[in-house]
Parts: C-alpha cells; sequence; structure tokens
C-alpha cells in the first residue's frame, strides 16, 4: 500500500504519493468551525510565493520580530494553524481549545495566542492558532483565508505571487480567454456544480492546500458503475491530526469544469469527513487540489461573488507558461 500523505485542516491540504513513473502525466487544461482573524488593510497585498515537498504554495510569514517562516496557502482552512515545535520555540502561550475537522476525524485542538502575525507587509493581530505537530503538518504554519468571504484570492504561478485584495475592489483585467465558473455558498465554502467527471455531474471545492485530489464514494459508485475507472490501488492517507485511513486512487481521464478540460489525472477516492462536513456524501464530489490547479497559469477564488476565474498557460499577454502546453478549443460560456 502506497501513503498519500493527506496535510488537512478544514476542508483539505493534500500531499500525495509518489507518482508512478509509467503512469501517465496530467494533460494541461483545454479551453472548450471557528472564526478565523479577519485580513488586515482595505487595500490588500501581494506576495511571493514558494513550494514546500508536497509542492503546496507557501508564503513567508514573521511572528512578532522573528521569521519569516513558511506558512502553507490554504483557501480550504478556516483558521490559521501554526506548528506546536515553533509555537514552543516562540513561547506562544496557550490560550484554550479549539475544535478541527481534518480528513479523517474531528478533534479538539490546544491553541496557542499569536499576537501579531504578518504576511506581504500586512499584519493580524490577536489570532488563536491551533496547534500541530510539524510532521504531520509539513510546514511551520497554515494560512488560512477560506472564511474571509469578503475577499478575492489569487495564484499566479507564472509569477509565482499570490494576491489578496477585497471583493468589492475592480477585478484584475485578464485576457479574454479566461474562463469563468459560478460557484454556490454552501456552509460557508464555494463549490463548483458546472463541472463533471467522465460525463459524470460532480460538486467540485476548489482547495489550494491540497496537492492532490479527492473524491468521495458516491462518484467512485457512479464511475465504477459506468466503466470509467480501469483499476484501483490502494493509498494510505494521514491528516495533520496524524489519523489515518485507506483510499483506493484511480486515473481519471477527464474532468471538465465549466469550459476547462482536464486530462489523466489521479484522484483517490474516500468518503472523507470534509464531505460529511459539507453535507457531500450521497452525490459525486471532488476535493480538487493543487496537481489540478496548477496546470492552469492563473486561478482566481473570489469568495464575496461566488466565482473562479481559471487561465490555461500560454493565454495572458506575457510569454507562455512553461508549466505545460496547451491545446486550442471553442471559447465557450466565460
Amino acid at each position: 500500500m502506497r501513503k498519500l500523505a493527506i496535510l488537512l485542516l478544514s476542508l483539505a491540504a493534500v500531499g500525495a504519493a509518489p507518482p508512478d513513473p509509467a503512469a501517465p502525466q496530467p494533460a494541461a487544461p483545454s479551453r472548450p468551525a471557528a472564526e478565523a482573524p479577519p485580513l488586515p488593510g482595505e487595500e490588500g497585498f501581494a506576495v511571493d510565493f514558494g513550494e514546500d515537498r508536497h509542492e503546496r504554495m507557501t508564503v513567508p510569514v514573521s511572528i512578532g520580530a522573528r521569521g519569516p517562516y513558511r506558512f502553507i496557502v490554504d483557501t480550504g482552512a478556516e483558521r490559521t494553524v501554526i506548528a506546536r515545535e515553533l509555537a514552543s520555540t516562540l513561547q506562544l502561550i496557550a490560550s484554550g481549545k479549539a475544535r478541527l475537522h481534518s480528513m479523517t476525524e474531528v478533534s479538539d485542538i490546544q491553541t496557542v495566542a499569536i499576537p501579531a502575525l504578518e504576511v506581504g507587509g500586512k499584519e493580524v493581530r490577536g489570532i488563536q492558532a491551533p496547534a500541530l505537530e510539524r510532521r504531520n503538518l509539513g510546514a511551520e504554519g497554515m494560512l488560512g483565508v477560506d472564511s474571509l468571504q469578503a475577499q478575492r484570492v489569487s495564484f499566479d504561478f507564472d509569477r509565482q505571487q499570490m494576491t489578496v485584495v477585497p471583493s468589492r475592489k475592480h477585478e484584475e483585467s485578464w485576457t479574454q480567454d479566461a474562463i469563468v465558473v459560478r460557484a454556490q455558498n454552501r456552509f460557508g465554502h464555494l463549490v463548483l456544480v458546472d463541472a463533471s467527471v467522465e460525463g459524470q455531474k460532480v460538486w467540485v471545492i476548489v482547495d489550494t492546500g491540497a496537492q492532490a485530489t479527492v473524491g468521495n464514494g458516491a462518484l467512485l459508485r457512479k464511475l465504477q458503475k459506468k466503466g470509467k475507472l480501469k483499476s484501483l490501488a490502494a493509498v494510505e492517507m494521514i491528516s495533520v491530526t496524524g489519523g489515518r485511513l485507506t483510499a483506493d486512487q484511480s486515473l481519471v481521464k477527464h474532468i471538465r469544469l465549466g469550459g476547462v478540460d482536464i486530462y489523466d489525472l489521479p484522484v483517490a477516492f474516500a468518503d472523507v469527513h470534509p464531505f460529511k462536513q459539507l453535507g457531500l456524501t450521497d452525490r459525486p464530489a471532488i476535493l480538487l487540489g493543487m496537481d489540478a490547479l496548477r496546470l492552469f497559469e492563473r486561478v482566481s477564488v473570489d469568495f464575496a461573488n461566488r466565482r473562479v476565474r481559471l487561465l490555461a498557460p500560454g493565454r495572458s499577454e506575457r510569454a507562455p507558461s512553461t508549466q505545460s502546453a496547451l491545446a486550442s478549443v471553442p471559447k465557450s460560456g466565460a
């Protein structure tokens, strides 16, 4: 059994098992619980991001006068989390417990008080951050932005930059080739409904903290009934709280988001807790991770206006991205 390291806070922060060299690689997309602290500053900010060992996005974060430390950017996280070891090093004071919904379970976790946290030149004060073991978290912390319902979070993979601005501000102009996918608000989270997997309609949660994509049992059963999955391989999933479960992984040939097509993407199938939390156990759904998102040049998630914009490589005014190639098809429904 291979291990699929699931580094999850609220919805999903996923690290995948090492890729099988013989397996087809994903094709580029083709066109056809508790309150988190508010984001400071009315004008928003931009900050360069890097990658952790699981290829998830990280940004430099300073705590007080110390740092910077690399925190994972997780649009699926309801609140900021810090590594227990870093909290100890910084001598942060315990501040009660908080309930966390991980991939495998619901846990009451000890929190610490972070007097001041700075990212992108902006400061947030008075954070009560759950403290988790670094080996499970996979970083010094996670920067939760999902609960910022009045914000628009954009990721430019070409420039390696994240921008966070109030949704009321004018949206940055992209090329006409950008695809807009409308979303619904489900228990405070954005869910895309104009999507399908192998022709099967699905609900999609976009999660920048997840390296891999996870489908639920309802989707697995639908695809098996249609004969769309050739084989399944057992993988072990490990949450940020250390919980473990077994999932079945298979290669999905075709995923469609609005007017965008993604081909040959590995998907792990399991009825993980986030599907239960969102009431999505009885209808086909997926948590769309970074393995799919980074195939694009840019991704923008606008929480207040309930929309996601996607720009495939080579479609912007800048030089084509080197991440992947793009097959041109007629524009549709943007």
